[in-house]
């Protein structure tokens, strides 16, 4: 794995060393109980527990610490006990079945320092760090096998007692709790060894990054990710403005299901998860390719609705969706079929990521897109592919019936999605037609860098038609119908994510 850029006017390089990786697999029971790194700080008194597969011996060979030094020490981790390490695999099940496990990390790759670190930034809360008498810097660095946890302090006695029926008892550690004023101390027996901001230890862990991105990337982009850092951010939420648990399509599902074509071109890949949503609303998801169209094997006037796919058309080179248009239109056949399909008033279309871009330029084929942009290069100059937030508007939408004023994440994942305009004026113009746009995590319109995440004007995400039958998107729900595929949700969230509205809406409107 090797990078290349430009830098004093040289070509420079850096070469990813050869390393062995072995991977193990291995069937889970119920993926909702997934642990993550972030440190609660909305669960009420909680601590940090230890728990030390090492028992104490604290090696330094081959650590991160010891590479930083270019040393290679004498000893490195090794496992010390096999029985210790199951043992300490079950009860973590055990309490994560339980519920009693708030936040999760193994302290394997950097050590104790980096695993407390690492939770307090995915919290942006600060830790008040206890060690015990002993080599500090070997306690904060070794990589023995281990893990911290984070729990209630009610439930500390009960966690322990836990980690005692396994003969883990003096493995167990409390090294840490949140406190709330940003700062991430480490004291040893009373003594002070280190006080620093959060802001000022996550931006030292981000500086190395930070000056790759801005020589790979767009600087500015980078500037603006390094600096959201020390920045106030209360985090993903979701505010909705109906009910995503209401199942409106449910009248219709056992009638008649209407025919979806799910469009895809060469190097479409998202093609799948389209299908299945637009299967669980209750339409009967049928494959369509290109070529079915081109050839004249399948007509679209068989089918009630059309959605283009995202996902690296054509390999995702520059202009890939222009490039997919651009077989319609210069296409007899083609251009018909579709020209047709959009006139008809009872048909509806969706296009997501490269299927957005499509059908952005199939414009003059879709009455009232006389404001629509193109969609070019994110301002980044890079893919991107992210979790953020997004508003939906007040718009025409038939797919967004309902849902105007909700504010919830989405997955985006596209190289070209900067909504671009003639002018100024022309951004005004579409005002009315724009569906969705990115938002800060205050809810304000996203301009900066990663909120907004390819440079849109006015964050603008998407875009409906004038009678709503036609929406385009950059993101794409499709990813996020179920609360289990959202890397983040509200813990009140059930089986359905507030994005498999946009699929319900489809069948309701269609009856």
């Amino acid at each position: 794995m090797k990078t290349v850029w430009q830098q004093d006017n040289q070509t420079r390089e850096m070469t990813a060393p050869l390393s062995l990786i072995i991977s193990g697999f291995a069937p889970v029971s119920d993926v909702r109980h997934t642990l993550t790194p972030q440190l609660r700080t909305d669960k009420g008194d909680t601590q940090l527990l230890l728990i030390d597969l090492g028992e104490g011996h604290n090696r330094l060979g081959a650590t991160a610490l010891a590479q930083v030094y270019r040393a290679i020490g004498e000893h490195g981790a090794d496992l010390v006990s096999r029985s210790a390490l199951k043992g300490f695999f079950d009860v973590i099940q055990s309490l994560n079945a339980d519920g009693k496990l708030m936040a999760y990390h193994d302290r394997s790759d950097g050590g104790l320092w980096t695993t407390l670190c690492e939770m307090a930034f995915a919290g942006r809360c600060g830790l008040d760090i206890h060690l015990p008498e002993g080599d500090a810097i070997a306690q904060l660095f070794n990589e023995e096998l281990g893990a911290v946890i984070q729990v209630a302090s009610s439930d500390v006695d009960a966690v322990k007692a836990a980690f005692a029926q396994v003969n883990l008892a003096n493995h167990v550690h409390t090294i840490a709790a949140i406190n709330g004023d940003q700062t991430i101390r480490v004291t040893q027996v009373g003594k002070k060894l280190l006080e620093q901001s959060r802001t000022h230890y996550q931006q030292v862990w981000s500086e190395v990054t930070r000056e790759m991105q801005a020589l790979r990337d767009n600087p500015n982009c980078a500037a603006e990710e390094f600096a959201r850092i020390a920045a106030d951010d209360p985090g993903l939420s979701a505010k909705l403005s109906f009910d995503q648990n209401e199942d409106i399509a449910a009248p219709y599902i056992n009638s008649a299901k209407p025919r979806m074509a799910i469009l895809r071109e060469q190097g479409v890949n998202g093609q799948v998860e389209m299908a299945a949503s637009f299967d669980k609303a209750g339409f009967e998801a049928i494959d369509v390719h290109m070529s079915d169209i081109l050839s004249g094997r399948v007509k679209l006037d068989d089918f009630r609705g059309l959605v283009a796919c995202g996902g690296f058309s054509y390999g995702d080179v520059l202009g890939a969706g222009e490039g997919w248009a651009k077989s319609i239109l210069f296409n007899d056949r083609a251009r018909d079929e579709f020209e047709g399909f959009f006139n008809r008033e009872d048909s509806f279309a969706l296009g997501i990521c490269n299927g957005c871009q499509m059908l952005s330029n199939l414009k003059s084929l879709i009455p009232g897109t006389d404001h629509w942009p193109h969609f070019v290069r994110n301002r980044s100059e890079q893919f991107e592919a992210r979790f953020v937030m997004v508003e939906v508007q007040e718009s025409s939408s038939v797919l967004l019936d309902g849902m105007a004023g909700s504010r919830m994440p989405i997955a985006v994942a596209h190289g070209e999605g900067r909504a671009e305009f003639a002018s100024a004026d022309a951004i005004s113009a579409a005002s009315s037609e724009v569906a969705i746009r990115y938002i800060e995590n205050n809810g304000e319109i996203a301009a900066r860098y990663p909120a907004n995440p390819n440079g849109s004007p006015e964050g603008i995400a998407g875009l409906s038609n004038a009678d709503g039958r036609v929406t385009i998107m950059m993101p794409h729900p499709e990813r996020v119908i179920r609360t289990v595929t959202n890397s983040w949700h509200p813990d009140d969230w059930q089986e359905s994510a507030p994005w498999m509205r946009l699929f319900r809406n489809a069948r309701r409107w269609v009856n």
